[in-house]
């Protein structure tokens, strides 16, 4: 029987996969019944701190064995995970804290040479009570602890933030059960077996690689190596030695790969991807020359997780053009403007302090409205076409325009700004800047100044100065003609 609480996930795990190789850190190695050994420690220190059933907690901090083991402890003790970007400068990072009303941060500092708890001096954060390094497990308590809370299966696991077209971030609220359904049959459909070997490369903040990477590798008893950082040389020695049966990230990760395959030694049978457009001479190549049988492409957003998915036995062009079918379970309809709309257990139970938001997602009927485009073909695959929203995706990163040009008119040259996606052979689409300036400005200037302020990732990789951006008779930008002029 499926798990449907974090909390019995980790109990099946231990039971089902006891003695198989869970995780892989380093010098560490643990077995699944190990793993939730250190899950309870974890758990119960989070109590003794005073941490809470229904009390949301912020982590930021980059992958690891303990981002792991505090993430499913901080489940086990009640609490409600708001997992952080860590490419987040402190004024992004504060307003999520802010907005969650987070009581507590689990971090770290020297990641990348940042140090996060210092990237919030002077940010207001009434609700936050305590900032805990995330391998800080001292206040656990012994083998007589207490008994944990109870969790249900309708209780919100987590808030994953995400933004719309206007910027302002919003807080997905995901159930227990919701992520569990989901996952399990992300798992199945993509074929995942006891004994497989998982390089977990998705950064943790991100749906792609907290739940489909952590849950789904509890589920599987599949091993868990977390990667911090993806860096080539790294993940080729991981690939041989640790016998990687399974890697899963944007287009990029394979383009990357790509460039050494012939030095390249791997036991690989699975990669997923998806999050950005995949040519079909990638597919092609990545059964070819990087010789992996099987490949998955799969249509996700943070508001439902997984919503279709592609036979890994696929054709290179059904793999490269469509994302498959709807999960399992679940229902994809298109509305009469085009729009792709998803309906069952995947759906999310809203956005956090937002009604009306989600009276805008979610219709009467149980439809979430995606604002992305698409059609449905004989067979029931989905192909996106295009976007409602202009948001556009940098490695498989989300870039929310109306943010970035938000920070872009605060610069004291800059009049008016709009940002549009454009496509990039390494990284799927990039920012380019159309802008209206008071006076002349650098582009390295820009771009370093946007870096002080934004996530890299958001930052626009092309800048064009214009005397006036087009606008229709409502004043807004029209952004198909900024498209056309790229083009």
């Amino acid at each position: 029987m499926v798990p449907n609480t974090v909390p019995a996930l980790v109990e099946y795990a231990a039971t089902t996969h006891g003695d198989r190789e869970a995780l892989v850190d380093g010098e560490v190695r643990w077995t699944f019944a190990e793993l939730a050994a250190e899950v309870r420690r974890a758990a119960h220190a989070a109590v003794s701190r005073g941490i809470g059933a229904g009390d949301r907690v912020g982590l930021w901090a980059p992958n690891s064995r303990h981002w792991i083991v505090q993430a499913l402890g901080l489940s086990l003790a009640g609490a409600t995970l708001i997992p952080l970007n860590t490419r987040y400068k402190g004024p992004e990072a504060a307003d999520i804290l802010r907005r969650s009303k987070a009581v507590a941060l689990y971090t770290v500092t020297g990641f990348l040479g940042v140090d996060y708890p210092d990237l919030l001096k002077g940010e207001e954060l009434p609700d936050l009570k305590q900032t805990v390094m995330v391998d800080d497990y001292s206040m656990s308590c012994s083998a007589g602890a207490g008994p944990l809370p109870e969790v249900a299966p309708a209780d919100i696991c987590d808030i994953i933030f995400t933004s719309g077209t206007t910027g302002r971030p919003k807080g997905v609220l995901s159930s227990h059960e919701q992520n569990m359904r989901t996952f399990q049959v992300w798992a199945e459909v993509v074929g995942l077996q006891p004994g497989d070997r998982y390089l977990l490369v998705n950064p943790f903040f991100h749906t792609f690689g907290y739940k489909a990477g952590i849950f789904v590798c509890m589920l599987s008893g599949t091993t868990m190596v977390p990667e911090p950082v993806f860096d080539l040389d790294v993940v080729f020695d991981r690939l041989a030695n640790e016998d990687i049966t399974v890697l899963a990230g944007a287009p990029t990760v394979f383009f990357s790969l790509l460039e050494k395959a012939d030095e390249l030694r791997h036991s690989l049978r699975i990669a997923v991807t998806g999050a950005a457009n995949v040519p079909e001479d990638l597919v092609r190549r990545m059964r070819e020359d990087l010789r992996i049988p099987s490949i998955v492409t799969a249509y996700g957003l943070t508001e439902c997780g997984v919503v279709s998915m592609c036979p890994p036995d696929s054709d290179a062009r059904t793999v490269a053009t469509t994302t498959g079918p709807a999960i399992p379970g679940t229902e994809i309809r298109i509305s009469e403007l085009g729009e792709i709309c998803v309906r069952g257990y995947n759906v999310m139970r809203g956005y956090l302090d937002d009604p009306e938001a989600t009276a805008e997602a979610i219709d009467p009927d149980g439809w979430l409205h995606t604002g992305d485009i698409g059609v449905l073909d004989g067979r029931g695959y989905l192909t996106i076409t295009d976007r409602l929203k202009d948001m556009f995706v940098v490695g498989g990163f989300n870039a929310y325009p109306a943010e970035i040009e938000n920070v872009l008119v605060t610069h004291p040259a800059v009049v008016d700004a709009a940002v549009i996606g454009v496509p990039d052979e390494r990284m799927g689409e990039v920012g380019a800047a159309f802008l209206v300036t008071r006076a002349p400005v650098e582009p390295a200037e820009l771009t370093s100044w946007l870096r002080e302020r934004l996530a890299n990732f958001k930052v626009p990789r092309h800048f064009h100065v214009v005397d006036a951006l087009p606008r229709n008779p409502g004043g807004k930008v029209v952004k198909p003609e900024l498209r056309a002029r790229v083009l």
